[in-house]
């Protein structure tokens, strides 16, 4: 399969009623937390999934985590959200923080009890420079 770079000086649009624009099977990954969900994960991929440690995480408490990335610049934005909570609208999970090689990710307990389960979250990563 051959490599192709595209370079273009005006925009990119996909006029495709369902295909847009995105990354094809092959680019992303997936990790799952070991301890708990403040633990670090690696994933050198630019887009995956994250499946969060089975830690009981009580009503409103926030956890953070890194996930060392090598595809991250620090100038790049990472988008997340929930692909499996287990709870439906449980979490709140958002970028905290984007360094080289690295971001962060806190997750909230919405729900007004603990919860034990593993949710699962989906990143992108969107190259970017400030020039």
């Amino acid at each position: 399969t051959p490599s192709v770079k595209l370079d273009v000086d005006g925009g990119v649009v996909s006029r495709h009623a369902t295909a847009g624009i995105g990354y094809a099977t092959g680019a992303g990954g997936t990790v799952t937390q070991l301890t708990d969900k403040s633990t670090s994960v690696t994933l050198n991929t630019i887009c995956g999934l994250i499946t969060l440690a089975a830690e009981n995480i009580p009503a409103g408490a926030r956890r953070t985590f890194t996930v060392l990335n090598s595809t991250v610049a620090a100038t790049d934005g990472v988008h997340i959200g929930v692909a499996n909570a287990g709870t439906l609208g449980a979490y709140i999970p958002w970028v905290s923080d984007v360094s080289a090689g690295s971001f962060s990710i806190t997750i909230k307990n919405e729900t007004g009890g603990g919860l034990n389960e593993q949710p699962q979250l989906f990143f992108v990563v969107f190259k970017s420079v400030v020039s």
